[in-house]
């Protein structure tokens, strides 16, 4: 008796990691559509697939080792029997600079490629945030021109109409990192030395819509407590700007921003003012910085690009707090963003926010080759994006089709139906269509079991051939949706026994006495088109 308990306490506990989920038919399915469509529109574009490992060397991935054992900071990672170490992908742009740097000689530039895949972040999970999650990206490497990052921003814009989502209910943001490069060489934070610190001030301005701007303030100074007041929570140290720096930023790149909301500022755009960003320097001086300047002319260069193109502030909208937290942008940087309201998981109504976004990363590639190698590109979070679309309501099932089951009365005669099941699938296809067709593969002797089974499936149609529809060569067609309706107007069983609702017989074998399936898969395929019309009906 010691002896079973003892197994029993050690029997294994099903539990998935924190930050991971398991995916349901429906999620992937609507994920497959919607992929589908953002396929559709980076290829109108002339934009063409590749695949990268999940893994990749953890020094090819741009991370500094955080210590000599484990370089595991922000990425998974683990050696190989060389004690090389190697990390699961944390984005699919590093891993793309390895492999153009890797192929360069072979390929034809501008390389206009997009890739689908999973990256993983090795970070406190949260409300949705979690460790591994899809991304779908499109770059161009090898053309330095700001047309190509005008190009990027339309082609944003026409991806989330494609997927539903209407103009007022979305825009793309861009700015240009070199305008926040050239003001963090004028408060003396350029240079390799000041890295460190610059990250610390990208990541707080890129904060802007999650903490306002009395949290960026902080952030930008000594730190912030994540409750908002001394203690509450855990502290995040600040960048240590001092007040008159911290003054500066905000009036470079958060006023204006967080003055009113977007939906606001697009509608203040429509006249379609010009790019005005601050040319006043620190202590009232000019702000000549060459990189600032330069940062500016790239925007107002893009601004004219897609205006011409018929892009206006309600698509394509220049906004200076735009920053992207990674590093290794160079230019003109860019987001989706999502402008419908939703209720977080604090009860408050907020607008849904970032979906996806990129920029330029002329950087990126040359620390492979030693030569500068343009490139832009962004990246949509699929998981954040079907979540937006299932808000929307733009991500329904209606059009996924439950199996044909066929049932099993006769367990003598298992290859007799499993020549049906073959006969049905083959007949019920199509060059760019099918029909799921499947065999009970569960206990055959209880049918009432099979006919539960099959409206948990939500199976429209079960085919049903005992031994007696054998010997008369019918099969009984069992539609199911149709079965469900009439039942509800009949009030007893005996009843339903007599008129055995949406059930019909159809002949399967032909005046010689062959099988021949045609008529069945005719009747299939008009039942199939009549549920179809009634579901475009009420849809309608």
């Amino acid at each position: 008796m010691a002896e079973k308990k003892k197994k029993k306490l050690q029997k294994l506990k099903a539990r998935l990691p924190r930050g991971f989920v398991d995916r349901s038919p429906e999620d992937i399915r609507a994920t497959d559509r919607m992929m589908a469509a953002i396929r559709r529109v980076y290829e109108s574009y002339g934009f063409q697939p590749v695949e990268t490992p999940m893994f990749e060397y953890t020094d090819a991935l741009g991370k500094f080792l955080p210590d000599q054992d484990r370089p595991n900071e922000g990425v998974f990672s683990l050696q190989d029997d060389d004690e090389q170490w190697m990390s699961l992908r944390y984005d699919l742009t590093a891993p793309l600079a390895r492999h153009v740097a890797e192929n360069f000689q072979t390929l034809n530039l501008p390389y206009r490629t997009y890739r689908a895949g999973w990256v993983f972040r090795n970070e406190k999970p949260g409300p949705g945030r979690f460790r591994q999650f899809m991304q779908f990206d499109a770059d161009v490497v090898g053309a330095p021109s700001v047309q190509t990052d005008a190009e990027m921003c339309m082609m944003m814009a026409d991806t989330m109409e494609a997927l539903g989502i209407p103009r007022g209910q979305y825009v793309i943001r861009v700015n240009n990192r070199k305008v926040l490069d050239g003001v963090m060489e004028a408060i003396g934070l350029g240079g390799e030395e000041n890295a460190g610190r610059r990250l610390t001030v990208l990541r707080a301005i890129d904060k802007l819509d999650r903490l306002g701007i009395e949290g960026v303030r902080q952030l930008l100074g000594e730190g912030r407590w994540d409750g908002g007041k001394e203690g509450e929570g855990d502290f995040t140290p600040g960048a240590g700007l001092k007040s008159s720096y911290i003054g500066f930023v905000a009036d470079t790149f958060l006023n204006s921003a967080d003055a009113v909301d977007t939906k606001q500022r697009i509608a203040s755009e429509k006249v379609r003012q010009k790019l005005s960003l601050p040319r006043q320097g620190l202590l009232g001086g000019s702000m000549q910085n060459p990189t600032y300047l330069e940062g500016q002319d790239e925007l107002s260069a893009l601004e004219d690009l897609v205006l011409s193109a018929g892009y206006d502030a309600d698509r394509i909208l220049v906004d200076p707090s735009v920053v992207r937290g990674l590093e290794y942008y160079t230019g003109p940087v860019y987001e989706a963003e999502l402008l419908f309201d939703v209720v977080n998981e604090k009860g408050e109504k907020v607008q849904f926010g970032s979906v996806g976004g990129g920029g330029r990363y002329d950087g990126l590639v040359k620390r492979f080759t030693g030569q500068d190698v343009p490139a832009t590109g962004f990246s949509i979070g699929v998981s954040r994006l079907m979540t937006a679309l299932k808000n929307l309501g733009k991500l329904d099932d209606t059009d996924v089709l439950a199996p044909v089951l066929v049932t099993v009365m006769d367990g003598e005669r298992m290859s007799d139906y499993a020549a049906l099941t073959k006969a049905l699938r083959d007949g019920l296809r199509t060059d760019d269509a099918f029909v799921p067709v499947e065999m009970y593969q569960g206990n055959w002797k209880k049918f009432g079991n099979q006919l539960r089974y099959a409206d948990r499936r939500g199976c429209p149609l079960a085919i049903i051939q005992g031994s007696d529809e054998m010997g008369r060569g019918i099969v009984q067609v069992k539609d199911l949706i149709e079965g469900r309706k009439q039942a509800q107007a009949i009030e007893s069983n005996e009843e339903w026994r007599e008129t055995r609702p949406g059930q019909f017989e159809v002949p399967v074998r032909d005046e010689k006495g062959d099988l021949d399936y045609t008529k069945l898969i005719d009747a299939i395929r008009e039942r199939l088109a009549d549920h179809a019309a009634e579901r475009a009906g009420a849809a309608g």
